[in-house]
């Protein structure tokens, strides 16, 4: 019997000789992982079996690089790979959690009816959930705290932040209230400050530690999501910051066609609401847009048919975005699906946002 496929969708790998990040396309079965170099592929780039394999995330080895888990092998190697936001890297990593612990028992992966009961919006914007967590009067109250003949000053407990994301509705329940704060945790907007805290975040089990009282944590401002200009600000800086003012209501990766070449290449793309933008990324590098396509005004139609797209392979689920003054945009989505979830999201951003 054909092993079942559980997940497929782009996440960027580590090179196991160069080291270099690049896109692949990932599928995930019972028993293995395999990575192609292009959706299209018939034959895997390579195979990562999974039995007696162990997984880590997040995995914090590359410093800014965000949003990384780690799977060795039972030959102990290590394949990294990089999600484009946090709740994907999540989506993964408990799927091959559950198909490494499923092969150990020698039984058959079953999906629960019970997973989607914990589920982060793909619109979680951490940066901006931090920033109000920090407001002053309506944040999470920073405090001077004495624990074991210790005083720690601007703290506050796990359970604390807990109950401000349930309190101001960030999430429907307690334990999506555990797996966002481990999240903020994660991505390093905050810091562990007691023995307790620190011990969750080595173990890499902050969830349960979080909900304790006697883990105390504190804020740290990150540098790429803050960057002051000394005072001073262009008017073109002002613009620029504009562009990202809005809520994310929508990220992951597409196929887009370069303008020039007209090859396609895999681009990250965060969707955001007023104004009305979608930014583009290349998901092996930094935080440093592309591009940008504002939005406002915009068309956004499913097309079946992309000039020079068959000479590269490209075939199904491809739309098309025409910006107000008539820039053309193809992208490709990886399922039908997603093409109907990415156009619908593009048309009520481009209708309600500026």
């Amino acid at each position: 019997m054909e092993p079942q496929q559980i997940r497929e969708g782009y996440l960027v790998k580590k090179g196991t000789v160069l080291n270099s990040w690049k896109a692949v396309w990932v599928v995930l079965s019972e028993d293995a992982l395999e990575f192609y170099k292009k959706k299209t592929d018939r034959s895997p780039k390579g195979m990562i079996p999974l039995k007696q394999a162990t997984l880590n995330s997040p995995c914090q080895d590359f410093g800014k690089r965000m949003h990384v888990f780690k799977i060795t092998s039972e030959k102990k190697q290590d394949h990294f790979f990089q999600a484009s936001h946090v709740e994907e890297r999540e989506c993964w990593v408990k799927d091959i959690k559950r198909a490494i612990t499923c092969l150990e028992a020698g039984k058959k992966f079953a999906r629960r009816s019970t997973r989607r009961s914990i589920r982060l919006p793909d619109q979680v914007n951490l940066a901006e959930l931090y920033t109000l967590m920090k407001d002053q009067d309506d944040g999470v109250r920073e405090l001077k705290l004495e624990q074991e003949n210790h005083v720690f000053n601007h703290c506050f407990t796990g359970a604390t932040v807990v109950e401000w994301l349930i309190s101001k509705n960030k999430v429907r329940n307690r334990p999506e209230a555990l797996m966002l704060a481990a999240g903020l945790m994660n991505e390093g907007f905050l810091l562990p400050a007691s023995d307790l805290s620190k011990e969750g975040a080595e173990s890499g089990e902050q969830t349960a530690f979080l909900d304790q009282t006697e883990a105390l944590y504190y804020f740290v401002i990150k540098s790429c999501f803050y960057r002051e200009m000394n005072g001073y600000s262009s008017d073109e800086d002002v613009l620029l910051k504009e562009e990202f003012r809005g809520n994310i209501i929508k990220q992951g990766c597409l196929l887009k066609q370069g303008h020039r070449r007209r090859n396609w290449k895999v681009r990250k793309f965060i969707l955001r609401d007023d104004p009305a933008y979608m930014h583009y990324y290349d998901p092996t590098k930094g935080d440093d847009p592309l591009g940008s396509i504002h939005l406002r005004g915009s068309v956004v139609t499913a097309v079946e048919y992309v000039p020079d797209a068959k000479k590269y392979d490209i075939d199904g689920n491809l739309f098309e975005i025409i910006t107000s003054d008539e820039t053309h945009y193809f992208l490709q989505a990886a399922t039908s699906e997603e093409r109907k979830d990415w156009i619908k999201a593009v048309q009520t951003v481009s209708k309600s946002g500026k």
